[in-house]
């Protein structure tokens, strides 16, 4: 029955964010009340839980099984842009027999062994199976219970969250020792007015955000982070791809090149993080742009970033608010740690956001600890919360399976090893014809990445 489902949506704090969840929320308990059953609980996990590492949803596991462990049967978890189908998601889960312990999700995989995973199934990384979180997953209650149980003799180690999905599916398996995931058809990824959702419980309806008119480009600030010994590789790739969608864009070095041109702002090349490089950008930045310029993008030399898709994203958020957005990692989640927005994929800051940080005593512990680890820490320190975009990418494309890039327009990838960098980005970043009617498409198969 519906009132045995237990929703949980994987919201975040952010006002744009937090709307979209709430619009689904009223989704669900509509499609309720019009098929006259008993309400279902809702939950967005950005208001379940004020510690900073709810999103990883593990540390919830206990209060899940303690709260809904005798009278529920599923919960279900979903992304704000996941559509719901309630009465074919409850024919769906009838399938299963709700007193064994399920795992249930779209099924993703690895093609090749990948740093994101740690390398993990390096022999053959396609028979480890992982849920694409915007389809909708599942865990049957006793499986919760059981992790429930888990978590309490052997509490979460304190290390790095870099794929969520992935990392969640490695807990449940244990070595073997519980389920796998099992694929459900019914939960899809389709848009949901593809002629292909006729069987399908769940849809997802966002592949790029759009909330009026993309800002403008005057509106975004561009900030690159190099070094001398990447002038001649690395900066003739910006050059080539991105830059001419950038109206305001400057190239901060250890080094004065005139023909780039680049800043040195002073401070000289580290191996390791560049904490003080990115904290001498930020006060740049408040200081010597104009104050009508609300955005700031610091990105590495080796980031390839669509700006004109990231001024459509920026549409959908209010730069009087402090927003830090990118793809957040986290640390020490389990013990109580921090989020960050990992540095590769480019870091998205509001003027208001900088102010806040910079009017903070909190500043590099040293030169050169990691930038980005560092800022996570500072805004965690301020009650500021970091928004997640998966459009934003740590890796190259095929660092990620190809199911789970196909239902997104992607803003940035990150490091050149092993690949041409100017054909990934005119394959899976270059604005195509219909996003930029004077723009010819370049041919390139996004199947060949």
């Amino acid at each position: 029955e519906l009132k045995g489902i237990v929703f949980v949506i994987q919201s975040q704090s952010n006002s744009f964010h937090s709307k979209r969840a709430e619009d689904l929320k009223r989704d669900i308990l509509k499609q309720a009340v019009d098929l006259g059953k008993e309400l279902p609980t809702v939950l967005l996990i950005h208001q379940i839980n004020r510690h900073e590492g709810a999103w990883t949803i593990l540390p919830l596991m206990r209060d899940f099984s303690v709260t809904y462990g005798r009278n529920s049967s599923w919960i279900f978890f979903c992304e704000e842009d996941t559509r719901i189908h309630i009465i074919k998601l409850l024919e769906t889960l009838r399938r299963f027999d709700k007193s064994k312990e399920w795992f249930l999700g779209k099924a993703l995989y690895d093609e090749e062994s990948t740093i994101i995973h740690h390398y993990a199934f390096a022999e053959n990384p396609t028979v480890f199976k992982f849920p694409d979180f915007a389809a909708g997953w599942a865990l049957s209650i006793p499986l919760v219970n059981k992790l429930a149980k888990k978590l309490k003799s052997e509490p979460l180690k304190s290390d790095f969250t870099i794929d969520l999905k992935h990392e969640i599916a490695l807990y449940i398996w244990q070595k073997g020792e519980g389920p796998h995931l099992s694929p459900v058809p019914e939960f899809c990824t389709e848009d949901v007015n593809s002629y292909k959702v006729d069987h399908c419980a769940t849809t997802f309806s966002n592949f790029l955000p759009l909330c009026g008119e993309p800002v403008n480009k005057e509106d975004v600030f561009v900030a690159v982070k190099t070094c001398r010994k990447f002038h001649g590789d690395r900066i003739p790739v910006v050059k080539q791809t991105w830059e001419r969608e950038a109206a305001l864009i400057e190239y901060y070095s250890d080094y004065a090149d005139n023909s780039i041109p680049t800043i040195d702002l002073g401070i000289p090349n580290t191996d390791r993080g560049h904490c003080g490089k990115t904290f001498a950008i930020l006060e740049r930045f408040l200081n010597h742009t104009s104050p009508r310029t609300p955005w700031l993008v610091v990105v590495d030399d080796d980031t390839l970033i669509s700006i004109f898709r990231l001024r459509k994203l920026l549409s959908c958020y209010d730069p009087k608010e402090p927003v830090f957005l990118g793809e957040r990692y986290g640390y020490g989640l389990g013990t109580g740690g921090y989020s960050y927005i990992t540095g590769g994929g480019g870091m998205v800051f509001s003027r208001t956001a900088v102010q806040k940080l910079l009017a903070s005593k909190c500043r590099c512990y040293s030169m050169d600890a990691p930038d980005d680890m560092v800022l996570g820490m500072c805004f965690s320190g301020l009650g500021i919360p970091i928004t997640h975009s998966p459009l934003f990418h740590q890796a190259r494309p095929m660092d990620y399976p190809k199911e789970y890039l196909s239902h997104q327009i992607p803003v940035s990838f990150h490091k050149h090893w092993n690949i041409d960098p100017v054909k990934v980005y005119f394959t899976w970043l270059a604005p195509n014809t219909e996003e930029s009617p004077n723009r010819k498409k370049v041919g390139y198969n996004r199947e060949d990445l």
